[in-house]
């Protein structure tokens, strides 16, 4: 077993990443008896939640929630639907919506080497192109088998240049009022059409550095990278201490550099210290490992390594890498809440839709798509694809909206089945839901995506009620100082899967903390799972 410190520095000191408290103790409580006090329709629900709204977590906070039925529309319950509030992560529902709707479920992308010049006995008399258009879930794997394409190809030298080809976006690496001290943290990686990620949870424009207590007391600690690289360097100030004494050792990378600081103490015998750190210019870290891979299957480039050049019109094929379809790449996208693909089919939209891979044309083009679904744009605010800003202002009621209109799109199954599913063990499936409303009719039931930042979190998706109806509902919290308010959302969503809408009778859930459950590793509690790695079952 590894041990994760990632976030202990760099989330702790801001405090990004909220963290998931407990899990819950639900007590069901009849409340159809409750007096009714929003009108007609009004089946209890209200007085429901209501009181679930009363939590003094939320005392001074805000909280926008809306549930409809699914099927007809109807709104069962509002409170605050109107004010824009920061949506965190459950942004990735636009942008995952407009991706399906404007890329289309079958889109792939394309990492492709190209050459120019004549190529004689084995020799390239010409340059070697890298080019990307966007993939976020390139491997190292992948490069090396670009590389072993082009060996095959009968290409041993090349006498010109190794040259990246990264303009299918532009040069803008990070999003707009994210966070500096967020810099190495591997959510929040520099965004390049050409780059790479370490494993198969596809956070690109990371690398995994694992460092490992020496076998005896005053020795540096063991480090190593996966990919192995030269691109970044190693500053290794660490140190290995005797069995017993406090583990502090932190990896971080220098501001603005590519270099790697392993500082603290660990002590011998512990388990090693493993973080997922953004590398500076991702366009730069995939080109080096592909010319590794280049060398290792014998091919030479004699000329220098350029970044951010075009491909000649004239450029021939050599080899081609296609990614995963759109519909599968939404899996480990919202499923692990992954903010580099929200931000990489951001960009590609606004390629697709209008030629430039900018933040700029993809945000027009996800405001196109959700104008075209009925949502009021004008009462929203979005400025990037991941929810990764605090600049992000989305009603709880356009949200739902949104929720409601795309159940009619040809490619909603496949969209809806990217959702995390509540306590649903397997990874893949539960993601970052996948430890909550255990024990309750929401189980394997209720889909939803997450959302969190400090003094911000956010749960919207569908439940099926006791009745078998399907119900949307958009829970946004803020200006919360508690360090989690997920039981509040839990509870709404529990007291809908427990009770029967239509016919009135209503089985509130209330979130009870004497239940907590602490977390594997003191270090990291407090923080949600969807910001901790590995992530936690939580």
């Amino acid at each position: 077993m590894t041990r994760t410190t990632k976030t202990r520095k760099s989330l702790a000191a801001r405090g990004t990443a909220l963290g998931l408290a407990a899990l819950l103790t639900w007590t069901v409580q009849g409340l159809a008896g409750e007096p009714a006090d929003a009108g007609p329709s009004d089946t209890g629900l209200k007085g429901a939640i209501d009181r679930i709204l009363t939590d003094p977590r939320l005392d001074g906070a805000a909280a926008g929630v809306v549930v409809a039925d699914a099927a007809t529309g109807a709104t069962l319950y509002q409170r605050d639907g109107g004010d824009r509030l920061m949506p965190a992560s459950t942004t990735k529902i636009p942008t995952s919506a407009a991706a399906m709707a404007v890329l289309g479920p079958d889109h792939r992308f394309t990492t492709e080497v190209l050459a120019t010049g004549r190529s004689h006995r084995g020799t390239l008399h010409g340059d070697l192109y890298l080019r990307g258009t966007g993939d976020p879930t390139t491997l190292a794997a992948d490069y090396d088998r670009l590389a072993a394409r082009v060996a095959a190809a009968g290409v041993r030298r090349v006498t010109g240049r190794l040259v990246a080809d990264d303009t299918r976006f532009d040069t803008h690496r990070l999003g707009r009022s994210w966070a500096a001290d967020d810099e190495s943290s591997y959510y929040s990686a520099q965004i390049s059409p050409l780059t790479l990620a370490p494993d198969t949870d596809y956070d690109s424009g990371t690398l995994i550095v694992e460092a490992a207590a020496a076998a005896t007391a005053g020795r540096r600690p063991a480090v190593t990278l996966t990919p192995r690289t030269d691109y970044v360097r190693v500053d290794n100030r660490a140190t290995t201490v005797a069995a017993g004494r406090p583990d502090t050792l932190a990896i971080t990378r220098a501001h603005g550099t590519n270099t790697l600081v392993i500082t603290g103490e660990i002590p011998v015998g512990a388990s090693p210290t493993k973080e997922w750190i953004t590398v500076d210019e991702p366009t730069g870290y995939a080109t080096a490992v592909f010319a590794d891979a280049l060398a290792a299957h014998g091919v030479r480039v004699d000329g220098p390594v350029r970044l951010g050049l075009p491909t000649p019109a004239a450029a021939r094929s050599l080899a081609a890498h296609r990614s995963m379809p759109l519909r599968e790449l939404l899996l480990p996208f919202m499923k692990l809440s992954n903010n580099m693909h929200a931000e990489a089919l951001t960009k590609a939209m606004g390629y697709e839709v209008s030629g430039s891979g900018s933040w700029e044309a993809g945000l027009a083009a996800i405001d196109a798509y959700l104008g075209k679904e009925g949502v009021d744009t004008g009462r929203l605010r979005q400025v990037d694809g991941s929810g990764l800003s605090r600049m992000n202002l989305f009603p709880a009621a356009q949200l739902t909206r949104l929720l409601l209109a795309v159940q009619d799109a040809p490619w909603f199954a496949d969209w809806y089945a990217s959702l995390p599913v509540a306590c649903a063990q397997d990874r893949a499936v539960g993601g970052t839901l996948r430890g909550r409303m255990c024990g309750t009719p929401a189980a394997l039931n209720a889909r939803a995506k997450t959302g969190t930042l400090t003094g911000a979190s956010a749960l919207a998706g569908y439940v099926t009620d006791a009745a078998g109806r399907r119900l949307v509902y958009s829970v946004v919290l803020n200006n919360h100082l508690a360090s989690s308010v997920k039981s509040v959302e839990d509870a709404v969503v529990v007291t809908l899967a427990s009770s029967d809408t239509a016919a009135g009778t209503i089985r509130a859930a209330r979130a009870d903390d004497a239940g907590a459950r602490r977390q594997a590793d003191p270090a990291t509690t407090g923080l949600e799972c969807a910001w901790r790695k590995p992530h936690a079952l939580c």
